[in-house]
């Protein structure tokens, strides 16, 4: 289980363009019955199987499903076994550790002296809302440096966004495989197998666990048809199949709960498959950035890559922000993000870089949050900097920072809350603000 040391694939992976697009892609020539669905005998004696990402009532612009035309169909021929994955966490928890104060974390690992993969290797630290209710989030940490080779994830509780800021991933999935690097993030639906393999020594990152309603891109309003995040830069990978007789590991996730199954072949068996419930990667340097020319910091709604409904149509389930490389322009005005208190609960992280309002103590890997209404901006470093600086154009390179942000407050787990990795001292950093009133 030595890990791969190179970062280039030894074969350049294709993908297929475009975001909510009803997709088919086929490794054998017309493995995808023309004219229906599941036909008596499928060509090549494959298994037609449907996979459905909503409910069947769904209207049509929302109804997500994907039909797969495999070498043998998804049923288990075997009971689930127990599994135990103690850090990997699902909401409701127990106990709730959360004040209503700001926090911080430094990265929970940044090395490892023993070999772990990907599945192994993750750290739940907060989460909202109950799975139950299709409504919540969790949010983890990854940090791996083996293959997960002949063990594949199934969860059944929510979509995987990964988010990596260091090393390079090959996520293999039954549509396809999907190539993965820091600047890039990938959405895997739940209810599709996958595995990660590392493509360098060490890989660590994010995960937002989606217990809510499926990623979409956000409504644009008034900046009109294009900007932000464009569909066209969304890539869906093309089929590719395993015909494997070997012993494979499924590991379930469902209701919080973890099970294994031994199976004789490989779960990524899919030949074919045509719909748009699909995985998805994109890279983040292709955002178009929307900001003011003129003056003020705008709102973060502006940076919004992917943002999952909720019930309520002016409260988000889930954003997915980023705080990408931008020109700052703005003239007679406070350019960093100003002091604030929000509905929306916020935890930060960082790809690369620094951050404009907190540049110290505050590095890739790590993350803050702040929850409902919980006042928080720039240290009194960042204060002083950007009340004092000069408003000339400023163009803000090397840096990527991100938001998971939603309408419900993060709870911690134990381990985010008791990990010496917390800064106890956070509140510090805006404990010598100075009073500058005067009359």
């Amino acid at each position: 289980m030595s890990p791969i040391t190179d970062t280039v694939l030894a074969v350049e992976l294709n993908y297929m363009t475009g975001f909510g697009n009803d997709f088919q892609s086929q490794a054998l020539p017309d493995a995808i019955p023309i004219g229906q669905n599941s036909p008596q005998k499928p060509k090549y004696g494959l298994y037609a199987e449907q996979i459905n990402g909503t409910s069947f009532l769904a209207s049509r612009h929302e109804n997500l499903r994907s039909w797969l035309y495999r070498i043998k169909p998804s049923v288990l021929s075997c009971d689930l076994i127990k599994a135990d994955y103690p850090d990997f966490q699902t909401r409701p928890f127990r106990v709730n550790y959360t004040k209503p104060l700001p926090y911080r974390w430094d990265p929970l690992v940044t090395d490892l002296n023993k070999s772990v993969t990907f599945l192994d290797s993750i750290i739940t630290i907060a989460g909202n809302g109950d799975l139950a209710s299709v409504r919540g989030s969790a949010i983890h940490l990854y940090a791996f440096n083996q293959n997960m080779q002949n063990q594949f994830f199934h969860n059944a509780d929510g979509d995987f966004l990964i988010v990596p800021y260091r090393g390079n991933l090959l996520i293999n999935t039954e549509f396809g495989k999907i190539d993965l690097k820091p600047g890039e993030i990938a959405l895997i639906p739940r209810g599709i197998k996958f595995n990660v393999n590392n493509l360098t020594d060490f890989c660590a990152g994010y995960i937002l666990e989606n217990y809510g309603p499926h990623f979409r891109l956000p409504n644009l309003g008034p900046i009109g048809s294009n900007g932000l995040a464009n569909p066209r830069d969304f890539l869906t990978p093309v089929a590719s199949f395993e015909d494997k007789q070997e012993t494979n590991q499924l590991i379930f996730k469902a209701s919080g709960q973890f099970f294994k199954a031994e199976i004789e072949y490989s779960p990524l068996n899919v030949v074919a498959f045509h719909g748009n419930y699909v995985p998805y990667k994109y890279d983040l340097s292709m955002f178009q950035v929307i900001n003011t020319v003129s003056f003020d910091h705008c709102d973060p709604s502006i940076f919004t890559v992917l943002t999952s409904p909720s019930e309520l149509p002016a409260y988000s389930n889930v954003d997915f922000v980023i705080f990408p490389p931008r020109w700052l322009v703005s003239e007679h005005s406070f350019r960093p993000p100003y002091y604030h208190k929000n509905f929306m609960s916020e935890y930060m992280g960082l790809i690369k870089g620094t951050y404009e309002a907190k540049e110290e103590n505050f590095i890739p890997g790590g993350g803050t949050l702040h929850n409902q209404f919980t006042a928080h901006g720039p240290d009194s470093n960042a204060f002083n900097k950007a009340s004092n600086e000069d408003l000339t154009p400023k163009y803000l390179a090397n840096t990527m920072a991100f938001m998971f942000e939603s309408s419900l407050t993060y709870h911690l787990t134990q381990l985010a809350s008791v990990t010496p990795k917390m800064h106890k001292n956070y509140l510090s950093c805006w404990a010598d603000l100075p009073k500058n009133f005067r009359t």
